[in-house]
């Protein structure tokens, strides 16, 4: 038997088999952001529950209801691989429009307080711009891995994904739902910059966006005296100012380490909406300054863990992954600091709840959805990081022993094969194209 031969060397290694593991750090962050809410959320909504004559536990169990079907879903997406996701990305914009039209549909449609963004789903309302968020990410991902050279080349590659962003922004004026609107059009934008688009000709479209959306938001009384109650909440305290200024009472008694648990005052019906648009206003009472912190670190940690992933994603030329972990790490950072700028009075006053943290079946829902995605993406990179450390400790197995000058001339075209097997390997394993490249 030849004492040079390795049956390791020489066995192909089952890449196929490789597993990847889930990020600890990203599952950790969103456990403990859902433990938190599912705590304010009892607190919070007890004496409202009981002024609705619903029960005190009402909104509590609803929470838990909707965040145990959200965590099944988030486990099924973990479960599914990307490439089947991708195919589908024409029916999932296809699906944007379609849900966003349902809600003017007579009897499947839900007006609530003058607006019109709810569905009817028989057990509950259902919000379906929370589901249009997410799919119009995933869509916007593969358009970019498809068309990532001429994004940044032409004007029309640019336009396109602008164009859809303007169509589903109307559709949300109709409702209206302007937080939703502003939100979709800085998830395009942020997603275009990191697509590589060419920041110059970016400037062109901004500039015409920016009078068109201070023209819609200056439109609507109501919208003009948000805008303007924030930036003195108590000149007006029992009308446009009444949610801020009660939402500012509820911060400064908190102080530095809170009341105390449950002790908070302005959620007995003071501060409006304080288990769903407020929640941290009760936080920051209940908790204090202490408990605010908390709050952003988890967020800080997941969003940071996020684009670092997608980061990881796109340096190993998995751009599809890379892209939806960019988009979701900016829906979830726009969301939380617009939501908790809002409670501290540093921006106007807008319903967009606090993610994984607030009562809202529709929200509560897709963020666990999109976690399912992170968490998917997560996986797969760290896949593949594990197959290429597999073919690279299988290339220096390989590796022939020091040849003797007599075998030196048979041994180099082996080695030069093996090379060439494992460039050839690690191409195909390693380095997918997801989509189709134009």
């Amino acid at each position: 038997m030849n004492p040079h031969f390795d049956p390791a060397a020489r066995q192909a290694t089952p890449l196929d088999s490789i597993q990847g593991r889930f990020d600890p750090w990203l599952l950790g962050a969103a456990i403990a952001l859902a433990v938190l809410g599912v705590v304010m959320v009892a607190s919070s909504s007890i004496a409202i529950g009981e002024e609705l004559h619903v029960g005190p536990f009402y909104f509590l169990v609803r929470h838990l209801m909707f965040l145990g079907l959200g965590g099944a879903l988030c486990v099924v997406l973990m479960r599914t691989e990307l490439r089947s996701i991708e195919k589908y990305d024409r029916l999932l914009l296809l699906g944007c429009f379609v849900l966003l039209l349902l809600v003017f549909v007579p009897g499947l449609g839900v007006n609530v307080n003058g607006a019109q963004r709810w569905i009817n789903l028989g057990v509950s309302n259902f919000q379906t711009v929370e589901a249009v968020k997410l799919m119009y990410i995933v869509w916007l991902s593969s358009y970019l891995v498809r068309f990532r050279d001429e994004v940044n080349a032409t004007w029309g590659a640019m336009l396109k994904p602008i164009g859809v962003a303007v169509g589903l922004m109307a559709l949300l004026v109709l409702q209206p739902d302007f937080g939703s609107l502003a939100l979709i059009l800085a998830i395009t934008a942020g997603m275009l910059v990191l697509g590589g688009v060419h920041l110059p000709r970016m400037a062109a479209p901004v500039i015409v966006g920016l009078p068109v959306l201070a023209i819609v938001a200056i439109a609507e009384p109501y919208r003009m005296r948000r805008l303007t109650s924030f930036m003195d909440p108590f000149a007006d305290p029992f009308n446009s100012g009444y949610q801020l200024a009660n939402a500012l009472m509820a911060v400064g008694r908190g102080e530095f380490a809170g009341v105390g648990l449950g002790a908070s005052i302005q959620k007995l019906n003071y501060l409006p909406e304080a288990h769903t648009d407020f929640i941290l206003a009760v936080i920051a009472e209940e908790l204090g300054f202490l408990g605010v912190c908390l709050v952003v670190g988890l967020y800080a940690l997941l969003v940071g863990r996020a684009l670092w992933i997608g980061l990881k994603c796109v340096e190993m030329r998995r751009h599809f992954a890379g892209y939806c972990a960019f988009g979701v790490a900016l829906s979830i950072a726009l969301q939380s600091l617009v939501s908790i700028g809002v409670n501290l009075g540093l921006l106007p006053t807008k319903g967009l709840t606090l993610p994984l943290i607030s009562s809202g079946g529709s929200s509560v829902l897709m963020t666990c959805v999109a976690v399912g995605l992170l968490l998917r993406v997560s996986y797969e990179l760290d896949r593949a990081q594990r197959q290429v450390a597999r073919l690279r400790g299988e290339g220096q197995a390989a590796a022939p022993a020091p040849a003797t000058p007599a075998s030196a001339p048979a041994a180099a075209p082996a080695a030069a094969a093996a090379a060439a097997r494992g460039v050839s390997r690690l191409r195909q394993r390693v380095d997918p194209t997801f989509g189709r490249t134009a």
